[in-house]
């Protein structure tokens, strides 16, 4: 029998918290409960989930911060739970690593969708032997390789950790090296109808990931202003 995929629910109103447990415990999930943030963290280590849903207002540590400590040494597939509506909530929350963002009240199915389409772009890492060939789903360039088969990215030699989305869109890009795309394009092909959101939402993946690869002699993702983002490579294939 396959093994149930773990769901941490992190919210302090105990009935919401139950609520979600009912509605993913039909679905066939396996569920734990924390009611506030220092609750949180220890259920990360300990139960070993395969998703965080997070509440932002908690008492103590908050989401904001539990998810900071989670992203410290994790890319553990997170989505924020709020009430809170404002842009800046979403933007904050992305930019801390968020993978998804649901606003309070929601549906109950579409809450459940939004966590198996999280799901599926998340995939633990697995061992590939140096010998094998490169997967269908691998793009590489001077000092990088880009695996979204196992969700992985190489940089000199290092691997890096990132979170689903941001690898999508950096796999994306750098599958189309040189090709300017809007950031509603970019919008629609990584996040489809499966997140609700504006095209900061590109902008703050884009930061992040220029901030994890600086300064490449070769290439660069690139704005294209007044249109959009590009992944830029000088060289030639077949290096």
């Amino acid at each position: 029998m396959l093994e149930k995929q773990k769901i941490l629910i992190v919210d302090d109103d105990e009935n919401i918290a139950e609520l979600i447990s009912l509605y993913l415990t039909k679905e066939c999930f396996d569920t734990r409960i924390a009611n506030d943030g220092e609750a949180a963290l220890a259920a990360v280590k300990s139960y070993m989930p395969g998703l965080v849903l997070l509440d932002i207002m908690l008492p103590g540590i908050d989401g904001y911060e539990v998810l900071r400590e989670i992203r410290k040494s994790s890319s553990l597939p997170v989505i924020l739970l709020s009430a809170k509506g404002e842009t800046f909530d979403k933007v904050l929350g992305l930019e801390l690593g968020a993978d998804d963002y649901i606003m309070k009240p929601f549906d109950s199915k579409e809450m459940v969708a939004r966590v198996k389409a999280v799901l599926r772009r998340f995939t633990p890492e697995k061992p590939v032997p140096e010998d094998e060939a490169l997967p269908k789903e691998c793009v590489t360039f001077p000092g990088l390789v880009i695996n979204q088969t196992d969700y992985s990215v190489t940089y000199n030699g290092s691997r890096i950790e990132m979170p689903p989305k941001e690898l999508e869109l950096f796999y994306f890009l750098a599958s189309h090296p040189n090709q300017v795309f809007t950031r509603e394009q970019l919008l629609d092909h990584i996040w489809s109808y499966d997140y609700i959101g504006d095209t900061r939402t590109v902008d703050v993946h884009i930061k992040r990931l220029r901030e994890k690869f600086k300064d490449h002699p070769v290439w660069d993702i690139r704005t294209v202003w007044g249109i959009g983002y590009k992944f830029e490579y000088h060289g030639k294939r077949g290096w």
